[in-house]
């Protein structure tokens, strides 16, 4: 239910190419650092999301989603789920089109909020792992 394959594909090819990439830093031993990455070589602008600001991959970071001066495609959630929540809401306030919550991040009220505001979400999937697998 929150990660159907039609959302899915929707997102990753029709849904737009700016990814804000929220908790994306310079770790590379951090997750993000190498889905980010992943989404660069299928073509996606990445937006690193940190309060560090860090550039990541040759792209400008920002403390928050916020604090982007440009629009955003889709918001790629790599927070614990309980702050996932507020960044889901953030990204509806910032007018992202769809919410990517990674692995093992799940709030099913943020879910529904997300979806009732209208935009497109997956919960609990990697890009990186769906994204190679389209036909």
């Amino acid at each position: 239910m929150y990660a159907d394959q039609e959302t899915i594909r929707r997102i990753l090819t029709a849904t737009g190419d700016t990814w804000a990439v929220v908790g994306l830093s310079n770790n590379s031993s951090r997750p993000a650092y190498g889905v980010a990455r992943v989404l660069q070589r299928f073509g996606k602008r990445i937006v690193p999301v940190h309060p560090k600001a860090e550039t990541v991959h040759g792209e400008q970071g920002y403390a928050s989603l916020a604090g982007i001066p440009f629009p955003v495609d889709v918001v790629d959630v790599f927070v614990n789920s309980g702050l996932a929540g507020g960044v889901a809401d953030e990204a509806v306030r910032a007018g992202a089109k769809a919410v990517w919550f990674q692995l093992d991040v799940i709030d099913e009220d943020a879910y529904d909020r997300v979806r009732a505001a209208g935009l497109d979400m997956v919960m609990d999937r990697c890009p990186a792992i769906e994204i190679p697998q389209l036909d």
